[in-house]
């Protein structure tokens, strides 16, 4: 996301502490290269020349000399960017029940948007319950009920009524035994004073405690015009922003929220359940200039770990008995995540490292994991908690090869995939954990990865 944008504040801020002189024609460069990159991510023109003009004045101001002007300027451009992304604001939760309201045009993805959250909030132990207001769009109701039925989330909703406020009537006796409520309301082709009313009425009658746009990231400039609209007409108290993945355009959005003063609380960044994050500016910038984002990082390993598991392999792990079965369980973590590919800009300076990898090297290995899989159900328990009796009897190999339907290739592969895990966890062992690993002992883990060839 935004890629483009990232790599010139990554060449800008080099270009500056790496120049004897900051001289006009040097800064005069620098601002062009800013200024094309901010309006291709389609932020407001007139951000980009406040920007650009502040940046011309620290880099010409004859007061500050040397070293100090470099600092100066890169902080101003941190600082800068930093404050056109706008606060960051969590959506926290209250301590009695939570209704949560998502508000928007049609296609802005409000449906999916619901079950994600609902995912996310269900992962942190809360009781989550999906109703389905949207009476207008045929699928809607349907899509809702699907997506639950998929990620184990209570659905409320009735396929034939046409009145939104009864179906709520109906269900809402039942919806007081869940910590969260998260309400799909109608959308619109446009702005109308039609769908105020309706949303209107609902919001009365509902009294949500949060009220929460959903706008799709490629709308570019008129981002501004609805976060102004819904915000004016309906009080909203934040915003999704979902597509980030599948556009070069986000940062109108985003800046025409922080100019409206609607705190941006989500983005999403793909099609799957677990592609929702909390939007944490800093954390956002951190990620553009190349930096990572380690708290994001572990957040999403979070959102696809099963708890039981991981305690299992943690154990087996402290008792130096990792097996082939906990590969394949971290490899399907990973493809969960999307693939490294998908978490390269959360990890310090991997971006960097991934680009001198082969093409391809990092695509989902759906095909590869089910192959694996099929490999552990010819294995005997010896064989996948002691992997060092295949590399010892080839014909055991052969024999598992058989067995699976595979080639032995693709069980010297898992075998690879067992050395390299276990060579990291060496290493994180050696540090401090009590401490947690440091940025640069996982900088120097994933060049290992690099080196000897990413599998999962």
């Amino acid at each position: 996301m935004l890629e483009r944008l990232g790599e010139i504040l990554k060449k800008t801020t080099n270009r500056i502490t790496n120049a004897l002189f900051l001289d006009r024609d040097l800064v005069d460069s620098i601002v062009r290269d800013l200024q094309r990159a901010l309006i291709e991510a389609d932020v407001n023109i007139a951000l980009v020349k406040e920007l650009s003009d502040k940046i011309r004045k620290i880099a010409f101001d004859e007061r500050i000399v040397g070293i100090e002007k470099k600092e100066h300027l890169v902080k101003a451009l941190y600082d800068e960017l930093l404050s056109i992304l706008g606060e960051h604001k969590q959506l926290i939760l209250k301590k009695s029940q939570n209704r949560i309201m998502l508000v928007g045009l049609y296609a802005s993805g409000k449906t999916t948007t619901i079950a994600k959250l609902g995912n996310w909030f269900a992962k942190r132990s809360s009781r989550v319950a999906l109703i389905g207001l949207d009476v207008h769009r045929p699928a809607a109701k349907e899509q809702l009920m699907q997506l639950g039925k998929q990620n184990n989330l209570a659905v409320f909703t009735e396929q034939d009524e046409k009145d939104a406020l009864k179906i709520w009537k109906r269900f809402e006796p039942e919806l007081k035994k869940f910590d969260v409520v998260l309400i799909d309301t109608a959308g619109r082709h446009n702005l109308d004073k039609e769908l105020v009313k309706e949303i209107e009425q609902l919001h009365k009658k509902i009294q949500p405690t949060e009220t929460i746009l959903v706008m799709p990231a490629d709308i570019g400039q008129a981002a501004k015009e609805q976060a102004e609209y819904f915000r004016n007409a309906l009080n909203i108290s934040g915003v999704i922003i979902t597509r980030m993945d599948s556009t070069a355009k986000g940062g109108g959005a985003l800046t025409a929220c922080a100019q409206t003063k609607a705190p941006v609380y989500f983005i999403t960044t793909g099609e799957k359940i677990n592609d929702l994050e909390e939007f944490n500016p800093k954390s956002f910038l951190s990620r553009l200039l190349g930096m990572g984002d380690l708290e994001a990082l572990l957040e999403k390993v979070r959102s696809v770990t099963d708890e039981k598991k991981q305690e299992g392999m943690k154990k087996r792990l402290e008792e130096g008995k990792l097996s082939l079965g906990d590969i394949v369980e971290q490899a399907k973590s990973m493809n969960s995540l999307g693939g490294l590919e998908k978490i390269k800009s959360l990890i310090p300076g991997f971006s960097d490292i991934s680009a001198k990898m082969p093409e391809g090297m990092m695509e989902s290995q759906n095909a590869k994991i089910s192959k694996w899989e099929h490999i552990l159900k010819s294995m005997t328990e010896e064989e996948k908690n002691n992997p060092e009796l295949l590399k010892k009897q080839t014909s055991r190999i052969a024999r598992i090869a058989k067995g699976a339907g595979v080639a032995t290739a693709n069980i010297r592969s898992l075998l690879k995939q067992y050395d390299l895990l276990s060579s990291m966890i060496k290493d994180a062992s050696s540090a401090d954990l009590s401490n947690g690993i440091s940025q640069k002992q996982l900088q120097k883990m994933m060049k290992k990865l690099g080196k000897k060839g990413l599998r999962f």
